[in-house]
């Protein structure tokens, strides 16, 4: 009985939370994704165009600029060196496909820059990687069986959480340098203001992540000393 009460309240203390903001933040994105989707930004540059501005203009020529299917898939890739865009990014001269566009940008000026924290979330992708294949599967051979696996297992799952813990400041730096390059001469102040809402709701969905899967570790810390 202790068990079953001990495990429903570490649900409501270390998941819930975190979960109920996941919602929230979710919801905040499509939110303002959707709005400043409709909000032109006049300034007759979609946001591939601005992209390539932006790259150009930070000494990043060799960067590609391609399509990727999908909504808010946009990604930049360092192993192909190129920026990947989705149709509504790519096409469309929007407040939020401008935003979304530098923000992508960001992240490749940030590989080119050597900006510390991406490269710590580089050298921890491969570990991530094993991490959240092998964590979860060795975490439940610890339930039925031995500790020994719980043990391991848990430590994968924590080197996922410290990736998503250094992936934080990447993604607020990004957004930091898309505003910095939206104002130079692409955006006006309103617009601004709007880009700078669309990378706020997408930071927020980060911390989300970030605070749920810190919860799922600390219950998992918290059932390994249970059963020993």
């Amino acid at each position: 009985m202790y068990g079953y009460y001990g495990y429903g309240f570490d649900y409501l203390i270390y998941i819930l939370p975190g979960l109920l903001l996941a919602l929230y933040a979710q919801a905040k994105i499509n939110s303002a994704y959707s709005k400043y989707l409709r909000v032109d930004s006049n300034t007759g540059l979609t946001g591939r165009d601005v992209a390539r501005r932006i790259l150009d203009r930070n000494g990043l020529n060799n960067v590609e600029i391609n399509r990727i299917n999908g909504k808010l898939t946009d990604n930049f890739n360092p192993e192909t060196n190129a920026l990947y865009l989705s149709d509504d990014i790519y096409n469309r001269s929007s407040v939020a496909s401008l935003a979304i566009a530098a923000h992508e940008v960001g992240h490749a000026i940030q590989h080119a820059s050597g900006y510390t924290p991406i490269k710590i979330r580089a050298a921890l992708v491969p570990a991530a990687n094993i991490g959240s294949q092998t964590s979860m599967f060795l975490i439940m051979l610890g339930l039925f069986f031995s500790s020994f696996f719980l043990k391991v297992g848990i430590a994968l799952f924590a080197i996922t959480v410290l990736f998503q813990i250094v992936t934080l400041p990447v993604e607020f730096d990004a957004s930091r340098r898309a505003q910095k390059e939206l104002a130079q001469g692409i955006l006006n102040t309103e617009d601004l203001k709007g880009s700078k809402k669309v990378l706020e709701a997408a930071a927020l969905t980060y911390i989300a992540s970030t605070i749920v899967a810190i919860g799922q570790l600390l219950r998992l810390l918290a059932l390994s000393r249970r059963r020993d």
